[in-house]
């Protein structure tokens, strides 16, 4: 299998037609500095500049982060106000219920899904396109991946400053507005219209590892799964079996995503829950540090057990329905 897999790899190298590795690396770097070489890349399972990969990460990102809006507004709860729930699930949606109304589960549904809509088409798309232009930086075929994911992450991260301030807001105090265009309004009328922003390390400081955790490993994951299944079916059978690819490599990426991004969403929950904390993003992680009797490690993975739960909801879902449709569009599918 391992023999395959590196075999595999150097196949998958970005090739182009004007012959040899160095023309797709050229053209690969240039696409994503000149708007004008875009159409040089070719789009396939070694990434490139293709607009089916920006629609179908929109698309995947809006269905699966809006239909777990529950989860998360149980979560940020828990995180805004801890001494309230003890830790526990069942006790914070509880009580939410009791005070706020059912209703009231489906607070952000909004701002949710056109931003993380837009976030997610810049984070596939970008990480895609970056994929072939790093691909001879390092010897290292993974750091490579690592370090489109990284910029992939940072660039979704400016997109999404402004949907999860107004989220969290709106969770951590409803009386702040009645509704996300209400909310945004009133943020950018009280503090100007790059307030949002000021939250941009805190973002990056989550979107950066979720990238990582999520894409990369993604593409690991299917390539190895696909692979096992290569050496044992052949046939009908193999790409029967191989529909579930997605599947099983989505769970273990949601696993990893949650883990790496949960203390930068902690501190950002901390920076957006009220009044600006003084000192910023660093203002904020102090206070979460002095506030927690039980050391930074556990003030950082606070609301780790929600989270889990919905950001497994969600990049289970949203993986395999990015692979479906990068597919109904006419890509390959991830790992092949």
């Amino acid at each position: 299998l391992v023999s395959w897999h590196r075999a595999r790899s150097k196949m998958a190298r970005p090739r182009s037609r004007c012959g040899g590795r160095k023309w797709a690396v050229v053209l690969g770097a240039a696409a994503a500095l000149l708007p004008g070489g875009c159409a040089a890349l070719k789009a396939g399972a070694s990434g490139g500049y293709d607009w089916r990969y920006f629609a179908a990460g929109g698309i995947s990102a809006a269905l699966s982060h809006g239909y777990t809006t529950p989860v998360d507004v149980v979560k940020t709860r828990m995180q805004t106000n801890p001494e309230l729930y003890n830790g526990s699930v069942p006790l914070a949606v509880r009580s939410i219920v009791e005070t706020e109304g059912a209703l009231f589960l489906l607070q952000g549904l909004l701002p949710t899904c056109v931003g993380y809509g837009l976030e997610g088409a810049v984070k596939f798309g970008c990480y895609e396109l970056c994929k072939p232009a790093f691909a001879s930086v390092s010897s290292s075929e993974l750091a490579n991946l690592v370090l489109a994911s990284c910029v992939a992450g940072a660039l979704a991260s400016v997109v999404l400053c402004p949907a999860e301030d107004v989220r969290i807001r709106l969770v951590a105090e409803p009386s702040y507005a009645p509704n996300a265009l209400v909310a945004l309004g009133k943020r950018v009328q009280d503090d100007g219209p790059l307030a949002s922003f000021t939250s941009f390390p805190a973002m990056v400081a989550k979107q950066v590892p979720y990238t990582m955790g999520k894409q990369v490993s993604f593409d690991i994951f299917c390539e190895l799964v696909h692979g096992v299944l290569a050496t044992v079916l052949v046939g009908d059978v193999l790409d029967r079996a191989d529909a579930f690819t997605p599947v099983i490599a989505a769970l273990p990426s949601a696993i990893l995503a949650c883990v790496l991004s949960h203390p930068g969403d902690t501190v950002l929950t901390e920076y957006f829950k009220g009044e600006i904390p003084q000192g910023g993003v660093l203002g904020a992680f102090g206070a979460l540090i002095r506030r927690s009797e039980k050391g930074p490690l556990s003030a950082l993975f606070t609301g780790i057990q929600a989270r889990l739960l919905h950001v497994i909801g969600i990049l289970w879902i949203q993986l395999v329905i990015y692979d479906k449709v990068k597919q109904f569009l006419g890509l390959p599918a991830t790992g092949h």
